[in-house]
């Protein structure tokens, strides 16, 4: 029983010094909504382009489009589409959706040039659209994806924070959708992990090295990405959003990453199959390829999310038998697993998911475990490199 009591006790202080001292990822803080700063003077107007990397996106584009074009922003905007060689009728749309929503004069729709070696598919179509002289004459460039909705005033709530704060890069972490319960349970504790991994306060505090930030809604200061080497600088980048968030701030760039709820994500999940393909297509790259650092975070993961529940239960069947060590193994587990759950909750609610949820965190961490482990496989087994049918890579 003491080496039990060990393992429990151990997970236990893990979860109070995450929660005490890892800049209180659990909470969606800091936030930017996009009348959060509607009040702000402002006496210079700033030019904005959007660049959106799109590929086989006629699903999404018509609905997401709209909203971008829309944006009250104070200063010249326009909207760059990269089709980065769909298959589908990305393209058509696009131009259709801009057409019915009297704003054509806004948009330019790019065929994008085939992926040449060394470069990140993704990235590829970023940096095409960042090369264009309206892209280059611009203030601020605003990264988002095609499948990403905006409420209208957020790019110039954007804009308000990186001048009046004068910052590089502001970044926003989209609402996810929740439509099923595999997404109840998983979409919010990838919203948790990722703030776990990426602690925002500490993103946003110069002094220290971590950095990232959020794909689907990055502004960046035109002349600070350039003398960061550009959308170039990270070319073989599968996680591109965290990977400019670190160009920019290694170059002494200030970065600023938050919570919101005026962007969101269209694209539908529902499934585990579909959460599981998307953690498992960049996992193991998060962990650099290593073997070392894959036994690690599985070892810490289990450790941090199985321990807890599994102490409480064996202390109470323990303690059911006699045995007089139960209460305390049981007491140790259910503090932690207690702990968890509180942690969860303001994600949840957020997320708008069901508080019910945040005793399930432990199967969620074990399924995310698995499939780190499955994207390590993938890669080992040469299965790891495709996304919508062409590689992620150019060879």
């Amino acid at each position: 029983m003491g080496i039990a009591w060990g393992i429990a006790g151990v997970s236990l202080v893990i979860w109070i010094v995450l929660l005490v001292g890892r800049g209180g990822f659990w909470l969606p803080r800091p936030r930017l909504d996009s009348t959060a700063l509607a009040s702000a003077s402002q006496e210079q107007s700033h030019s904005v382009v959007a660049i959106i990397p799109a590929r086989d996106e006629e699903i999404v584009i018509q609905e997401t489009l709209p909203s971008i074009l829309n944006q009250d922003l104070r200063g010249a905007f326009h909207v760059i589409l990269v089709d980065d060689r769909s298959e589908d009728a990305t393209a058509a749309i696009a131009h259709r959706t801009a057409d019915q929503a009297g704003l054509s004069h806004r948009l330019t729709v790019v065929n994008g040039l085939p992926l040449p070696s060394g470069w990140a598919g993704k990235v590829w179509a970023m940096n095409q659209g960042s090369q264009l002289e309206i892209a280059r004459a611009a203030d601020y460039i605003w990264f988002t994806d095609a499948d990403i909705a905006h409420d209208p005033g957020i790019l110039q709530a954007l804009v308000q924070k990186a001048t009046t704060e004068d910052l590089d890069l502001v970044s926003l972490m989209a609402q996810l959708r929740i439509d099923s319960r595999w997404d109840r349970l998983l979409i919010p504790a990838f919203v948790y992990f990722f703030a776990k991994l990426y602690p925002f306060r500490f993103v946003n505090n110069n002094r220290r090295r971590i950095a990232g930030a959020a794909g689907g809604c990055i502004l960046v200061r035109r002349t600070t990405l350039d003398e960061a080497g550009g959308v170039e600088a990270i070319r073989a980048a599968l996680i591109d959003d965290c990977a400019l968030g670190r160009s920019i701030k290694r170059k002494g760039g200030r970065v600023w990453l938050g919570f919101t709820h005026s962007v969101r994500s269209v694209r539908a999940y529902g499934t585990l199959r579909s959460v599981w393909d998307m953690v498992a297509r960049s996992a193991f790259h998060q962990l650099n390829y290593s073997v070392t650092l894959l036994s690690a975070t599985l070892v810490g993961m289990l450790f941090i999310y199985a321990v807890p529940p599994v102490a409480t239960l064996a202390g109470l069947l323990a303690a059911t038998t006699g045995s007089p060590g139960g209460i305390v193994l049981a007491v140790l587990g259910g503090v932690s697993w207690g702990l968890m759950g509180s942690s969860f909750v303001p994600i949840l609610r957020h997320q708008h998911s069901g508080l019910g949820y945040a005793l399930l965190l432990p199967v969620a961490g074990i399924l995310y475990a698995a499939m780190t482990l499955s994207s390590a496989w993938r890669h080992i087994t040469g299965r790891s490199g495709m996304w919508k049918g062409r590689p992620y890579s150019g060879t």
